[in-house]
């Protein structure tokens, strides 16, 4: 074998997961040939496990493929972080992890899912708050069964700050309790994102280890309002697995690894994978479609964090406030058990491998930018 030969190998095939080519040769770094083993030394950007074994797995198919198919291919892999674009705003204090969900689409879960996703990290210990920060449709206060509560003030040190309210272990700010149930939120984008930045920087948190953010569906104000007041460490991606869902799954996706944001996607949720009738436990129907999330997670090189059944418990459970991940030994319980722990591995890796996130200056210019990068 010559390496010549295996780095001209490389060079015809592209890293996976990069919208732009990127031949894994250009992520070469060092290349040693004994006896029937090749040894690669490659660094990516992207610090998730997934990338990593996909990347050692696309290596190992194009030497197999074209050089010799008995050869051993050892890969060792290097996360190295990107230039980070320019800052502004600051931590939370005594916020140690921010992690924003998202969905393209509305009606796919996504509240739903972030509030399971809190209380499964409150029950495992974690302190743990959840802003709601889909201005125009709130929905915590109900499904925390906390819809008429009014946050109180507390003094901290020389100032007055909103006390969140708490419910099922978690610590909840919403438009929902300032504008009631029967109000329309009719604002422009600049009340609404200033609505959004007092509810993050005019709060008392306290001591948390996961604040989780629910924004609402699409890629818009409130997106651009986030990542440039808060670093966030880490984002979720809501779909169905519906083509429509997907699509716009796919634009979140891209939003968030956009030059002027680069922040981390810690992977895809699948909702409403697949119903199972009581009457039938080992029958599964694909309402929507099958594995449509997990081949979109593939194809954009990000974790696919688990699929979540239709149930009509979740649904009855979400309109009660009582989260179903609250249920013990049922099979959306354990779904979001295990979506949580994954997530909770993605966000350990992720803070291995970059350092930490900061806000992003986001300007017209970057804007006009974004906008062509997603065509």
């Amino acid at each position: 074998m010559k390496e010549e030969a295996i780095v001209k190998v490389l060079e015809g095939v592209s890293v996976p997961g990069h919208h732009e080519r990127r031949p894994i040769s250009k992520a070469l770094r060092n290349i040693q040939i004994r006896d029937e083993e090749v040894i690669l030394d490659l660094v990516i950007a992207n610090p998730s496990l997934h990338a990593r074994r996909r990347l050692a797995a696309v290596v190992s198919k194009a030497i197999h493929t074209a050089v010799d198919p008995e050869v051993k291919v050892t890969t060792h892999i290097e996360v190295k972080a990107t230039e980070k674009p320019p800052i502004k705003g600051s931590a939370i204090p005594g916020v140690k992890n921010i992690i924003a969900i998202a969905s393209g689409k509305g009606g796919v879960g996504k509240s739903t899912v972030t509030a399971n996703l809190a209380v499964t990290l409150a029950g495992m210990g974690f302190q743990t708050g959840l802003l709601d920060a889909d201005i125009y449709g709130p929905s915590m206060p109900a499904m925390f069964d906390v819809p008429r509560a009014r946050p109180t003030s507390v003094r901290i040190g020389e100032k007055n700050k909103m006390s969140p309210i708490e419910s099922y272990g978690v610590k909840l700010l919403s438009i929902g309790f300032f504008a009631g149930a029967d109000r329309a939120v009719v604002w422009r984008g600049p009340m609404a994102s200033k609505a959004l930045n007092q509810m993050i920087r005019d709060a008392h948190w306290g001591a948390l280890d996961f604040l989780l953010i629910d924004l609402p569906p699409g890629t818009g104000d409130i997106h651009l309002s986030i990542v440039q007041e808060v670093p966030i460490d880490g984002a979720i991606i809501v779909s169905t697995p519906q083509p429509v869902a997907l699509a716009d799954a796919r634009r979140g996706v891209l939003l968030f690894e956009m030059k002027a944001i680069q922040v981390p996607v810690l992977g895809i949720v699948e909702n409403m994978a697949y119903f199972t009738p009581a009457e039938l436990p080992d029958h599964k129907y694909y309402i929507f479609g099958s594995g449509g999330a997990r081949r979109l997670a593939e194809e954009v090189n990000v974790p696919f964090l688990g699929e979540i059944p239709l149930e009509q418990s979740i649904r009855e459970a979400s309109d009660v406030g009582y989260p179903t991940a609250l249920q013990k030994e049922t099979a959306a319980q354990q779904a979001f058990a295990q979506i949580t722990k994954r997530t909770l591995a993605e966000l350990a890796e992720r803070n291995r491998n970059l350092p930490p996130t900061e806000a992003v200056k986001i300007t017209t210019q970057a804007g006009c930018a974004a906008v062509k990068e997603q065509g």
